[in-house]
């Protein structure tokens, strides 16, 4: 059986997450990144979200003024918030309009000395522009470790200094689940996250021209495991 370009692959994958984020899935998130009261299992996966968020704003300079930032895969927006409080100037894009409709209604477009502009679109659109940092948290782990690779070297082509992304990283749980999810009917389920080995996705990106791998950070809360990774350029 032939296999599909990784650019069909991603751009496939990319409306089924637009489908789902601004179908079923719109409430849910709307309640999740909100103060609101959640189920238990909800709440494990907020405080894990609201670890991961911290973790990758501490990896972006404190003094982010005269600075620009692309959220890759805003959703409702509290990353870009926090960065344009420290000054950013911040592109937010999310290709679910559901969730960028609720972050410009939460958020002004100015923020402390920052600003903040909202798009709907595709984060690897080339006409949003260059950047000093990117930012990618959770919407790459829908993913394979190639699909990866490949989204972060066309983001790398329009970065000037870092980008900090996250993946789904593989544990024999997370493999597991994987496995099990596979037995549900699609309906009733969300677009699967796809476990990535953390050894094989750093010996990928340890190819790519101009850039190195830093830091990375697992962040573990119930139902939230994720992994942050920091690729730095070094030329």
């Amino acid at each position: 059986m032939a296999t599909q370009p990784l650019s069909t692959r991603y751009d496939t994958q990319r409306e089924k997450l637009a489908a789902y984020f601004d179908g079923t899935a719109r409430k849910a998130w709307i309640d999740l990144t909100s103060d609101v009261e959640v189920s238990g299992i909800r709440a494990t996966v907020r405080a894990g979200r609201d670890a991961m968020r911290a973790q990758l704003l501490d990896w972006l300079p404190a003094d982010l003024r005269r600075k620009s930032v692309l959220d890759a895969g805003c959703g409702t927006g509290a990353l870009s918030v926090d960065a344009a409080c420290r000054g950013a100037h911040v592109t937010a894009v999310d290709i679910a309009s559901g969730l960028v409709a609720i972050a410009r209604e939460r958020a002004p477009g100015f923020v402390g000395h920052g600003r903040i502009d909202w798009y709907v679109g595709d984060m690897l659109d080339p006409a949003f522009g260059e950047f000093d940092h990117v930012v990618a948290m959770d919407s790459l782990i829908h993913y394979r470790s190639d699909d990866i690779v490949e989204t972060i070297e066309a983001l790398g082509k329009r970065c000037r200094t870092s980008i900090a992304f996250t993946f789904a990283p593989y544990t024999r749980l997370l493999g597991a689940m994987h496995m099990a999810g596979k037995l549900f009917p699609r309906g009733n389920r969300s677009p699967a996250i796809v476990p990535v080995s953390e050894a094989e996705l750093r010996r990928k990106l340890s190819r790519l021209p101009g850039w190195k791998v830093a830091r990375t950070q697992r962040i573990s809360s119930g139902f939230y495991t994720s992994q942050a990774m920091e690729l730095v350029r070094t030329r």
